[in-house]
């Protein structure tokens, strides 16, 4: 049985449904996905035509990286070994995905690859870059809160939904390039947060499910009411980069950034930067630096107190409000909306 999704401006045809996103009617496949399988011929590729791409630098207790990423005949296809034994392969054009996993784990533990660092990876060789990044809906445009892991980006779409707002995307960001503009493709209608943010934000950690069985992370249903995911991509109006939580009495506060600073931010947090070869890190730079001409940054300094968070997403709202968007980037936007 088949299944189609939208995800990030693609539409998938799988052989199984992907938990946490549901399903859609899609106007082309652009990706075809078959979990729980990969091609037979992948046992028989010759040591030779074997390249390692990428190995992490975190390892698990037996020493085994938590990443190697092998390329399969000069970049034919490439090979994700993940430490507890989930595969994904991808062929060079990001159109088919395969994807195995051992039985001591799950699909939902698949997701949790395919919906970041797979896709995140799909997009890149399709052509599009990505922020590591959540996206919220304001008047019908889009902000991109940016950051590490760990920097409270999927916290503070969380207080933002909480406050009505309308989630867009979470952890992985598309930048679709439109020329004078960008858009911001929607994700999949969920939060992934560790307890520690879920108890910050709504009390004990058991109020929201886990992700799997095998992992501590909770989700917040952006179906459920009273929460709104925006189904439909909005034009990329502003980025705030979260940078290191202060004991500052002053903060949440905005400190300004320059246009270089900006760059090297960006580029630090982009989707699979580190799987980037020459030609995808040259339009990674000339994209990222189309975007500062049209898009503002803004670098934000949170308070290390999580009782703050309402004030940090405060700030952020009256921070947008108070840019002002003239010239064809505004045009091309109200443009789009108007279609």
């Amino acid at each position: 049985m088949s299944h189609t999704f939208s995800i990030y401006g693609l539409g998938l045809l799988a052989n199984r449904t992907i938990p946490g996103v549901p399903p859609a009617s899609i106007s082309s496949i652009d990706v075809r996905l078959l979990l729980g399988n990969l091609p037979d011929w992948v046992v028989e590729v010759a040591p030779s035509a074997v390249e390692p791409w990428y190995t992490s630098d975190y390892k698990d207790e037996s020493g085994n990286p938590g990443l190697s990423v092998l390329r399969l005949f000069a970049g034919k296809h490439y090979r994700f070994c993940y430490a507890d034994k989930t595969e994904f392969l991808i062929d060079q054009d990001g159109a088919n995905i395969w994807a195995v996993w051992p039985e001591t784990l799950s699909l939902e533990d698949t997701a949790t690859y395919l919906l970041g660092p797979i896709m995140g990876f799909v997009l890149l060789l399709r052509g599009c870059i990505s922020l590591h990044a959540s996206a919220i809906a304001i008047d019908d445009q889009a902000i991109a809160l940016v950051g590490p892991a760990g920097a409270g980006k999927s916290t503070t779409a969380a207080a933002f939904a909480e406050l009505g707002y309308s989630v867009l995307a979470e952890d992985v960001v598309t930048l679709d390039d439109r020329g004078a503009s960008f858009l911001v493709q929607p994700a999949y209608p969920c939060i992934r947060l560790w307890p520690a943010s879920v108890t910050a934000l709504f009390g004990q950690h058991n109020d929201l499910p886990k992700l799997t069985p095998n992992w501590e992370k909770r989700y917040l249903d952006l179906t459920q009411q009273p929460y709104q995911f925006h189904e439909k991509p909005l034009p990329l109006a502003a980025i705030y980069v979260l940078e290191e939580r202060s004991e500052n009495s002053l903060a949440p506060f905005v400190k300004h950034i320059s246009e270089p600073e900006a760059l090297m931010s960006l580029v630090a947090n982009t989707y699979s930067t580190r799987l980037m070869d020459k030609m995808m890190r040259a339009r990674e730079f000339e994209i990222l630096g189309r975007l500062l001409k049209t898009v503002p940054v803004r670098q934000i300094i949170p308070h290390a107190s999580s009782s703050q968070i309402p004030e940090l997403c405060k700030l952020i709202t009256e921070d947008f409000e108070g840019l002002k968007f003239r010239g064809p980037a505004r045009a091309e936007q109200e443009q789009f909306l108007n279609v």
